[in-house]
C-alpha cells in the first residue's frame, strides 16, 4: 500500500501538501508571466500595430523569411542542439550589437566631438604607459615614489601646467596637458578617420585573438585587416546608404563587426556549430528578399510609430511628430555617469567588506543598514538627492551629473550585495591555495577572488543599472525635465530620460493620440533597451562561469 507522508528530521509531513504546495507556485508563477506578457502584447500592438499592413506583405514575409527561418532552425536543430543554439544566439547577437552601436553613434554625433575623443584617449594612454612601466620596475622604487609618479603622470597629461590647483590659486595655465594639446590642434584628420584609429585598432586585435587563437601571425594580420577594412568601410560606403561617415564607422566597429567576428570564429574553430550560422543567414538574406519584394509590388507595411522619425526626432505637441530621441540620448548619459560613480565605489566596498573588514559590531551594523537600503523606495533617494546636491552643494537641478549621482546612490546597495554574493561564492580552498604558494592578501584578491568573482559582479552591476534605467521618481525629485528638446552637450546641462518622457506623455500631454501612439512606441523601445541589457549580463555571466 503506498503512503502519501514520509517521516524525517522535521516530523511527519503529508506528500500531498507538497504536491499542492508545489503547483501553487507553479500557478503563481504562470499568474504574473501570462498578465505582464498580456500586457507587453497589448502595448507591443499599439506601437507595432502589425494588423494594418496589407496582406500580401505578410504572406511575402512568410514565404520569403519566416518558413525559410523555421526550416533552417530545424535542420540545425537535427546536426546538434549546440548549433541551434549558435544560430539564435548569432541573431541576438546582430540585434543587440546594432542596437549598442546606434546610441555610441548618438554619442559621437551631437555631445563628444571626435577630436576631443582622440585626445582624452591619448591623454590616458600616456600615463598608462609610464604607469605600467613604474609597476614593471617596482621592487626598484618605494611605493610613495610609485603612487606620486602615477598621480603626477596622469594630473599632467589630463591638467598640464599648473592645473586645476593653479586655477584655484589664480595662476594661469602655462604648460597645456595632452589633452588640451591635441584638442586644441588647428588641423587634424577627418572625424570618421579618427573614429576609425580609435576604434578600429582595439576591434582588429580583439577580432585576430579570437578568430585566429593559436594559429600563426600571418593569419592574425590577415583577420585584423579584415576587421579593420569593415570599420573604415562603415565610414567610405555610409554616405552611399545614407549614413554620415562618423555614425557609420560607429556602427561598423560596434554593431557590425562583433557579429562577424563570432561568426567567422564559429565558422573557423567550432566545426560542430558552424551549421547554425546558416539560420542568422536566413534570417538576413530573407529580411532583404521580403523588403525588396514587397517593395517591388507595391505592399504597405505596418504603420508602426517606433519608426525612424520617433528614433530621431525631437518631441513634439503632435503625437504622429513625438520623438525620443533626446530621452535616448539622455538616458545613456545617465547610465555613463552611474557607473563611473557608482561601480568602482560599489565595488571597493564589497571587497572591503568581504575581504578585509573584521568581524566585529561595526561591520555587522554596517551590513544590516546595506541590506535595508537596497530596499527603500526610489523617491527616498530622490530626496536625498535634493537635499544633498542641490540644497547643501549648491548644484543646479536636473543636470546630468545630479541624476547620474543620485540614481547612482539608489543601485549602490544593490552593486554592493550582489558583489559580495559573487566574491563569496569564491571557494576558500581557492584562497588558502593562493596563501598557500606564498602569496599577499592583495595579490589573492586581485589574481583569485576577483576573476573568479567577476562574472557575479558583471551579472548583479548589469541588472543594477537596468534598475536605473527605468526609475522616474528620483529624476523627478531633483528636478530632471520630463521634456527636452535636444541632447545635453554635457555633464552641467540637464537631461531627460525614456521614463520621463513616457510619464510626461501620458500625464502632461493626456490626450486619446499619445495614448495610442507615443506612448506604447516609448515603452516598447524602453523595455527592448532593458531587455538588451539584460541579454547581455546573462551571455557574459555564462561565459565566465563556462570558463571558470
Amino acid at each position: 500500500m503506498a503512503m502519501n507522508t514520509e517521516s524525517g528530521g522535521f516530523g511527519r509531513v503529508s506528500r500531498t501538501a507538497g504536491t499542492l504546495f508545489r503547483y501553487l507556485l507553479l500557478a503563481a508563477t504562470l499568474f504574473g508571466l501570462v498578465f505582464v506578457t498580456i500586457l507587453l502584447v497589448y502595448v507591443a500592438n499599439d506601437a507595432i500595430q502589425p494588423l494594418t499592413a496589407d496582406p500580401g506583405w505578410h504572406l511575402t514575409f512568410l514565404l520569403t523569411l519566416v518558413i525559410p527561418t523555421l526550416a533552417a532552425g530545424a535542420y540545425a536543430n537535427r546536426r546538434g542542439i549546440e548549433a541551434l543554439r549558435t544560430g539564435v544566439f548569432t541573431i541576438g547577437f546582430v540585434v543587440v550589437a546594432l542596437m549598442f552601436s546606434g546610441g555610441v553613434a548618438m554619442i559621437f554625433v551631437d555631445i563628444v566631438e571626435p577630436l576631443a575623443w582622440l585626445a582624452f584617449l591619448l591623454a590616458l594612454a600616456v600615463p598608462t604607459a609610464v604607469t605600467m612601466v613604474v609597476l614593471r620596475y617596482d621592487h626598484r622604487v618605494p611605493f610613495v615614489a610609485q603612487f606620486l609618479v602615477t598621480v603626477a603622470a596622469f594630473y599632467l597629461s589630463l591638467f598640464g601646467v599648473p592645473g586645476p590647483l593653479g586655477s584655484l590659486a589664480g595662476v594661469p595655465a602655462i604648460v597645456p596637458g595632452i589633452f588640451g594639446f591635441v584638442a586644441g590642434l588647428p588641423f587634424a584628420p577627418a572625424p570618421w578617420l579618427m573614429m576609425a584609429g580609435t576604434f578600429g585598432p582595439a576591434v582588429a586585435y580583439v577580432g585576430s585573438r579570437y578568430v585566429a587563437g593559436d594559429r600563426d601571425r600571418r593569419a592574425h594580420v590577415l583577420v585584423a585587416a579584415a576587421v579593420l577594412a569593415v570599420v573604415l568601410a562603415g565610414g567610405a560606403l555610409g554616405p552611399f546608404v545614407g549614413v554620415d561617415p562618423v555614425p557609420g564607422v560607429v556602427v561598423a566597429a560596434v554593431g557590425l563587426a562583433p557579429p562577424l567576428v563570432y561568426a567567422a570564429g564559429t565558422a573557423v574553430n567550432r566545426p560542430v556549430e558552424r551549421i547554425g550560422l546558416l539560420v542568422p543567414g536566413t534570417v538576413i538574406v530573407g529580411s532583404l528578399v521580403g523588403a525588396v519584394a514587397v517593395d517591388i509590388v507595391g505592399f504597405a507595411g505596418p504603420q508602426s510609430w517606433v519608426d525612424w522619425q520617433f528614433l530621431t526626432g525631437s518631441h513634439s505637441s503632435t503625437a504622429a511628430e513625438a520623438g525620443f530621441y533626446p530621452a535616448i540620448g539622455g538616458s545613456i548619459l545617465l547610465m555613463m555617469t552611474i557607473a563611473v560613480l557608482a561601480f568602482p565605489v560599489g565595488i571597493g566596498a564589497a571587497v572591503y567588506l568581504e575581504e578585509y573588514a573584521p568581524n566585529n559590531r561595526f561591520t555587522r551594523v554596517i551590513d544590516v543598514n546595506i541590506s535595508n537600503l537596497a530596499g527603500v523606495p526610489s523617491v527616498v533617494y530622490g530626496l536625498l538627492g535634493l537635499g544633498l546636491f542641490v540644497t547643501y552643494l549648491d548644484q543646479p537641478p536636473g543636470t546630468v551629473l545630479l541624476g547620474g549621482a543620485t540614481l547612482g546612490l539608489l543601485i549602490l546597495p544593490i552593486v554592493i550585495i550582489s558583489a559580495r554574493e559573487a566574491i563569496r561564492a569564491v571557494p576558500e580552498e581557492t584562497r588558502a591555495a593562493s596563501y598557500g604558494m606564498g602569496a599577499t592578501k592583495w595579490q589573492t584578491v586581485k589574481n583569485v577572488v576577483l576573476p573568479r568573482s567577476f562574472s557575479g559582479i558583471l551579472t548583479g552591476t548589469i541588472l543594477a543599472l537596468g534598475r536605473a534605467i527605468g526609475e522616474t521618481a528620483p529624476l523627478i525629485m531633483i528636478g530632471a525635465p520630463n521634456v527636452k528638446y535636444t541632447l545635453p552637450a554635457g555633464l552641467s546641462e540637464a537631461a531627460s530620460a525614456m521614463p520621463l518622457q513616457v510619464y510626461a506623455w501620458s500625464s502632461l500631454y493626456a490626450g486619446e493620440e499619445f495614448y495610442q501612439k507615443a506612448v506604447p512606441a516609448g515603452v516598447v523601445v524602453l523595455v527592448a533597451i532593458l531587455l538588451a541589457m539584460n541579454s547581455i549580463a546573462i551571455v557574459l555571466r555564462n561565459k565566465y562561469q563556462s570558463t571558470e
